[in-house]
C-alpha cells in the first residue's frame, strides 16, 4: 500500500511595489505602506491649529456660539470642546482615538493627539496620526464683563438690622462664607445699618432671601421697577429689590418681654437675657434659669427691644456667691437650661471700691463664678428705663443687677489668639475703632460659646505659635481640632514662582 504525500498548503506570493520595487505582500493600491503615505495624505483639510478661548476671571471656556463651561485641563469636556472646533472637517475620515499631549500649564497652549482611518486607493484603508495644537486667547465672558461694570444689576438684596450692634451681621458673614452664598454677587456693599448684595439675576437674589430666613430671625419684603419694555417680543425687563430686616436683637442683650409673650412661655420673667441669635432668638431667665426661644414671626408678633447698648456694660467684682441647687418651678413654668448654674450673688462696681455699696443679684452664670471673679453686667437699680413694658412692671420684680459675662484680659486673649476668620470682599465704608471692638467681641463669643462655633470656619493661624496651657487664666480657647488649614497656592504645578495658573 502506498501513502500518497500530503498537499502543500498554498503560501501567499509578493509583489514588487509599483513606485519602489521593494516586495509587500499584494494589496488593492500595489504600494508599500511608505509610498501609499508619500502620494496620498488623510489628513489634508484637517486644521492643525485653531483657538480657544478662555476667561481669566471665572476659568471657564468658550464653547460656541455663546455657551461659556467649566473646564479642567485635560479632561473629557476639554477634549470635546476641541474636537468640536473640527468636527466638520473630520467628516471624512474615521477617528480612532484622541488625547491630550502634556503642555506646561502657562504655556497657553493645548495639544490634542488624533488617530484617524480613510480608504484611499483601490479599497486599502491607511492609518495615520497627527497632532493639532489649540492657542488658548483670553477672553472675558458677559457675567465676568458685568462683574467688572460693578454697576450692572437687576436685583438687590438689602439686609439691615436697626441696632448698634453688628454681632448678627459678623455671624451671617461667616454662615455666608461657609455655604458660599457670596459666589454669584456682583457686588458687596457696606451701609451703615447694613448691607446690599448685588445679583445679575433674580432667581439668585431669592435664593439669597431663602438662606437669610433659614438663618436668623428676619421679614421681607420685596418690589420691582420696571426699566425696559420691547412692544413687539412682550419682554419687560425688571430691578428687583428684596428688603430683608433682622430682628433687633444681638447676644448678651437685656430685653423686656411683654405680659403676654412672657406668659405664652411659660410664665417667664419679662426681664431676660438674650444669650444667642440663630434662626430663632434664645432667652434666658436669670433668676431661674429658665430658657426659650422665639422665632421670626413670634418676635413681629410680640415686638420688644433692648434696654441698654453695648458701652453701658459696666465691671463688677464678686463679693460672695452662692449656688442655689434646686430652685421651686412656678405653675406652667418651661424648660430649664442644664449648661448654666443659678446662683444668689453680691457684687460691687469695680468704680465704687472706695464705697460699701453692694447689690445682690440672682445669676444664671454660677457654674464659671467664683469670689473675687470681674463680671459685666448692667446696672438697672440707678438707670432710667425707657421701655414701655419695663415703665409698667412692678419695682420688685426689677433686679439690681444683671450679670452678662466674665470678664478677662482681652489684650492677653488678643495675643495668644491662634485662629483666625476670613471676611467677604465688600466695598466698605470709613471703619472706626467702635468696628473693631465690636470684632473682638464676636471672637470672644466664638470662644465662649461652642454652639455658634459649629456654624464658622475657624482657620489656624500659622503665623502665632501654639502657647502651652501653664500660663491659662482661665479664659476659654478653641481648641486645635475644631481648626481648619488654610490653604495657599503660592506655586503653579511646575515649581516657577508667580506663573499664572489655568485652572485651580
Amino acid at each position: 500500500m502506498e501513502y500518497l504525500p500530503a498537499p502543500a498548503a498554498p503560501a501567499q506570493g509578493h509583489i514588487l511595489c509599483c513606485q519602489c520595487g521593494v516586495p509587500i505582500p499584494p494589496n488593492p493600491a500595489n504600494m508599500c505602506v511608505g509610498c501609499l503615505r508619500a502620494q496620498v495624505d488623510i489628513t489634508e483639510g484637517i486644521p492643525k491649529q485653531g483657538t480657544v478661548h478662555f476667561c481669566k476671571q471665572c476659568e471657564r471656556y468658550l464653547q460656541p456660539p455663546g455657551t461659556w463651561i467649566q473646564c479642567a485641563l485635560e479632561s473629557r469636556e476639554l477634549l470635546a470642546l476641541c474636537l468640536k472646533k473640527i468636527k466638520a472637517s473630520l467628516s471624512k475620515v474615521r477617528l480612532i482615538d484622541a488625547g491630550f499631549i502634556w503642555t506646561e500649564p502657562h504655556s497657553k497652549r493645548i495639544k490634542l493627539k488624533l488617530t484617524v482611518q480613510k480608504e484611499v486607493i483601490n479599497g486599502a484603508v491607511l492609518q495615520q496620526v497627527f497632532v493639532v495644537e489649540y492657542v488658548v486667547q483670553s477672553q472675558m465672558c458677559e457675567d465676568c464683563h458685568r462683574i467688572e461694570a460693578k454697576d450692572f444689576w437687576k436685583a438687590v438684596v438689602q439686609v439691615r438690622q436697626k441696632t448698634v450692634h453688628k454681632k448678627t451681621f459678623y455671624y451671617l458673614e461667616q454662615l455666608i462664607l461657609k455655604h458660599r452664598l457670596h459666589q454669584n454677587t456682583l457686588r458687596i456693599k457696606e451701609i451703615h445699618d447694613g448691607l446690599d448684595f448685588y445679583y445679575s439675576s433674580k432667581q439668585h437674589a431669592q435664593k439669597m432671601v431663602d438662606f437669610l430666613q433659614c438663618t436668623v430671625p428676619s421679614r421681607s419684603k420685596s418690589s420691582q421697577r420696571l426699566i425696559s419694555h420691547d412692544i413687539h417680543s412682550n419682554v419687560y425687563n425688571y430691578k428687583s429689590t428684596f428688603s430683608v430686616e433682622i430682628v433687633p436683637i444681638c447676644k448678651d442683650n437685656v430685653v423686656c418681654l411683654s405680659p403676654k409673650l412672657a406668659q405664652s412661655l411659660g410664665n417667664m420673667s419679662q426681664i431676660c437675657v438674650c444669650i444667642r441669635v440663630t434662626s430663632t432668638i434664645h432667652l434666658i431667665d436669670p433668676s431661674t434659669l429658665q430658657i426659650a426661644e422665639i422665632d421670626g414671626n413670634t418676635y413681629w408678633r410680640h415686638p420688644f427691644n433692648s434696654l441698654f447698648h453695648p458701652k453701658q456694660l459696666e465691671e463688677f467684682i464678686i463679693m460672695d456667691i452662692n449656688r442655689v441647687h434646686e430652685k421651686k418651678k412656678g405653675a406652667g413654668a418651661g424648660a430649664r437650661s442644664n449648661k448654666h448654674t443659678l446662683a444668689e450673688a453680691w457684687v460691687r462696681k469695680t468704680s465704687e471700691l472706695d464705697t460699701d455699696h453692694q447689690y445682690f443679684c440672682c445669676t444664671h452664670l454660677g457654674h464659671i463664678l467664683n469670689p473675687g471673679d470681674l463680671v459685666l453686667g448692667f446696672d438697672l437699680a440707678n438707670c432710667n428705663l425707657n421701655d414701655e413694658f419695663a415703665n409698667k412692671m412692678n419695682p420688685q420684680h426689677i433686679p439690681d443687677v444683671v450679670l452678662i459675662k466674665k470678664s478677662f484680659d482681652r489684650c492677653k486673649r488678643q495675643r495668644r489668639r491662634n485662629w483666625k476668620l476670613k471676611e467677604l470682599e465688600r466695598d466698605r465704608e470709613a471703619s472706626d475703632t467702635d468696628d473693631e471692638r465690636q470684632y473682638q467681641d464676636f471672637l470672644e463669643d466664638l470662644e465662649e460659646d461652642e454652639t455658634i462655633r459649629k456654624n464658622v470656619n475657624i482657620y489656624r493661624n500659622a503665623d502665632i505659635p501654639v502657647e502651652s496651657d501653664t500660663d491659662d487664666d482661665g479664659a476659654p480657647r478653641i481648641s486645635l481640632a475644631e481648626m481648619l488649614e488654610d490653604l495657599h497656592i503660592s506655586q503653579d504645578a511646575t515649581g516657577g514662582e508667580g506663573a499664572e495658573m489655568l485652572t485651580e
